[in-house]
């Protein structure tokens, strides 16, 4: 286990934005969606990712989801207070506390509608909400990546600020799902993520490595299972070579997917102990945050490396699931706004990953930012 804990690394603060790495990203109409093998079944996630903007006026605009409603949830679970960092694993040192404000993406899919869109009477609800509020950066070009992730690590780090970065393009991504694509073969993308490892750059930055690659991992065979868990636990160790004080979250399902020992049992094959820094649950997912709390808590215990910890992505489960609906489903709003105040020790933040607004591929395109949907998270109808 490679890293201290997230509140160690990042202070974030109101105005934070989170950058996701993917696949497919804003703008990229592959980006994450719905996945027949994941969320046919009520146990399977739905992609999705964000951004940030001013804060809302009380007397024009519903209230927005209170942070510390998922805090009151986790302390009611029995947990501490603050993150202690952990312990030192296989993989090397962690990387050291880094205060800062996560940084936002300005090429983000809500910002770009916003700025094309002054006088639709869904801008201003859209803009506080949900541009606000930091998101995932995903990276999902097969081409320029080293530049595309230098871009942003760039940036970042002339505002003094952290990149959150998703990567998504491993082969057979989605199981023939929405979000279908990747990589041709696992030669190919060894080959691109170390492409993706020479932008991170040498300060502090998040990476989410490849959402539904452990949990989707059941469509595989145990042969072609072994080879990805065999190529997480590279590209981690290639993240971590490149810039030590990178913290890389493996995919962790969600609550309502498989046991916390199965994933415990697959996470410590694909190499979390050795190379990881913790977990990502709920990845454009609508799980409550205190049932993901509970979930990723057990899955910490499975694999009994108190340094490792947790990010939960909360982007739209503010009112939890509608039933088995995984792909775009009616009346969902925006959940706990990101923070890496959560009031547990085993989790290091609440995160916007799937930018809200951003298709699963029913009510368009998967990937594509939706005004409907961003404006009904947001609240709007």
């Amino acid at each position: 286990m490679l890293g201290a804990s997230l509140a160690g690394v990042l202070a974030l603060g109101t105005g934070a934005i989170v950058v996701t790495i993917g696949a497919v990203g804003p703008g990229e109409p592959d980006a994450p969606g719905a996945s027949p093998l994941a969320r046919s079944s009520p146990l399977a996630p739905s992609p999705d990712e964000s951004m940030s903007a001013p804060a809302p006026d009380e007397d024009m605009v519903p209230p927005s989801p209170d942070s510390s409603d998922a805090a009151d949830d986790a302390e009611a679970d029995g947990q501490g207070d603050d993150a202690d960092g952990g312990s030192d694993g296989g993989g090397g040192e962690r990387p050291g506390p880094v205060s800062g404000d996560f940084f936002a993406d300005p090429n983000a899919q809500v910002r770009q509608w916003i700025a094309d869109n002054e006088g639709d009477g869904r801008q201003r609800l859209i803009a506080e909400r949900i541009a606000s509020q930091p998101q995932g950066v995903w990276v999902t070009d097969a081409e320029s990546v080293t530049a595309k992730v230098r871009d942003t690590t760039s940036a970042a780090e002339a505002t003094g600020e952290v990149p959150i970065l998703v990567s998504y393009l491993l082969p057979n991504r989605d199981c023939g799902g929405a979000s279908a694509g990747g990589a041709p073969d696992l030669d190919s993308y060894d080959a691109w993520m170390a492409d993706f490892a020479a932008g991170l750059g040498g300060g502090p930055v998040v990476v989410i490595l490849e959402p539904d690659s452990i949990a989707l991992s059941d469509c595989l065979s145990e042969a072609q299972r072994d080879a990805r868990f065999a190529a997480l636990s590279r590209a981690a160790a290639t993240i971590h070579e490149a810039n030590p004080r990178a913290r890389v979250y493996f995919d962790g399902g969600h609550s309502n997917w498989h046991s916390p020992a199965d994933m415990a049992s697959w996470l410590a094959a694909a190499g979390v102990l050795e190379n990881g820094d913790g977990i990502a649950t709920n990845i454009s997912n609508f799980r409550t945050t205190g049932h993901e709390a509970t979930y990723a808590r057990a899955v910490l215990a499975e694999l009994g490396d108190p340094g490792l910890g947790a990010v939960i992505d909360t982007s739209r489960n503010g009112n939890g699931p509608l039933g088995d609906e995984w792909c775009d489903p009616g009346g969902r709003r925006l959940g706990q706004t990101p923070t890496t105040e959560t009031g547990d020790p085993a989790i290091d933040a609440y995160l916007w990953i799937k930018p809200p607004g951003e298709a699963d591929g029913c009510a368009a395109t998967a990937g594509t930012f939706s005004p409907d949907l961003a404006f009904e998270l947001a609240g709007g109808n």
